[in-house]
């Protein structure tokens, strides 16, 4: 008689070697590192363009002031040597007789000059400068800021004969600001934004 004997056989489970464990972290790490770097990257970009943007709308709030003080001005500076050979000069800064009561005895004068930066140096800042005269003397005078990061100003002003001034010219190149923080560790630049208008003042027309 024979007899069967029936064998069972155990399964022996192995774990995870030291080895695998230490792979798989290094392509968890790998993973998760690319992904912050990418988020990083979004989140920089995101800021230069909402920066570039911010400072474009701002930038043409002031040309807009400014062509609008010029078509209103009168009795315009610097002027040239000579405006029949020189009728085109190209300057820093320009002034002009911004409102006048010759009832009182009363006139103002603006000029908007472009100034070095708080450390003397690097980027420009243009400034908007108000005297007031009482009989022709000086009797006060206030000053601000209108934009910052000025990579450059310049006023070209077209005169006649006079001298008369025909038009004026305002290029600003600005410099988008407050962009410190996202340069470090990475290659992203704001881009320049260059604007340029022109106006001729109504009084002389």
């Amino acid at each position: 008689m024979n007899k069967c004997t029936n064998t069972t056989r155990h399964t022996t489970r192995r774990g995870f070697s030291m080895v695998e464990v230490l792979i798989s972290l290094v392509i968890s790490a790998t993973l998760l590192t690319a992904t912050l770097g990418a988020l990083d990257g979004s989140f920089k970009a995101y800021k230069v363009t909402t920066e570039g943007a911010s400072t474009n709308v701002v930038a043409r709030i002031v040309m807009q002031r400014l062509t609008a003080m010029i078509r209103t001005g009168d009795s315009f500076g610097p002027y040239p040597i000579n405006p029949i050979t020189t009728p085109v000069l190209e300057s820093d800064y320009i002034e002009f007789v911004s409102f006048r009561d010759p009832v009182n005895g009363i006139e103002r004068v603006t000029r908007l000059e472009k100034r070095t930066g708080a450390t003397g140096s690097g980027p420009f800042e243009l400034w908007y400068i108000v005297t007031t005269y009482a009989n022709g003397s000086w009797e006060s005078e206030n000053e601000a800021p209108l934009l910052e990061n000025l990579n450059d100003v310049v006023f070209t002003m077209n005169y006649d004969v006079g001298p008369r001034l025909k038009r004026v010219t305002v290029d600003l190149i600005i410099q988008p600001d407050d962009l410190g923080d996202v340069a470090l560790g990475s290659h992203l630049e704001a881009p320049v934004i260059r604007l340029v208008a022109s106006a001729a003042p109504r009084l002389n027309d």
